[in-house]
């Protein structure tokens, strides 16, 4: 990846509904050059999909937590199935040590947190924590610098 495709990324990343034609501006090249870039980036991988960020708090959850599951009594998979299917679960991750899995909700506020812990105590230990604030609430992806 060259330094034309990390400028065309951190574009993407900051309007994902930029148009070829404002790419092409700001990046100096031609839309046929833009459009064969954005190509290889998705069949590199690099650019997975595009999407639209959505406020949590303007669509009914305006409230975040982090859970952490630990001791889980069913298989690491059939957790992982049941998490896919749950709506109020935005992220789940499989961790090291002590806490299997570690996952962000978006809920409506307190009694969405009740049911959601309701869902999940069936499969082992829940330890919620509630998000006051978010210093960072999202950041652009760069690769790394060698």
């Amino acid at each position: 990846m060259d330094t034309i495709d990390q400028k065309l990324i951190k574009l993407l990343q900051e309007d994902g509904r930029m148009t070829i034609s404002d790419l092409s501006k700001h990046l100096s090249l031609s839309r046929p050059s833009i459009y064969e870039r954005l190509f290889r980036l998705q069949e590199k991988g690099i650019i997975e999909r595009y999407t639209a960020v959505i406020s949590p708090k303007e669509v009914g959850r305006d409230t975040l937590l982090f859970i952490q599951m630990s001791e889980l009594k069913t298989s690491p998979q059939e957790f992982e199935q049941f998490i896919k299917d749950d709506e109020d679960i935005l992220e789940c991750h499989r961790m090291t040590g002590y806490v299997s899995h570690f996952l962000k909700a978006a809920v409506g506020g307190m009694e969405g947190i009740q049911m959601l812990v309701d869902r999940l105590i069936p499969y082992g230990n829940v330890n919620t924590s509630i998000v006051l604030r978010s210093a960072v609430k999202y950041r652009n992806i760069t690769p790394l610098k060698k």
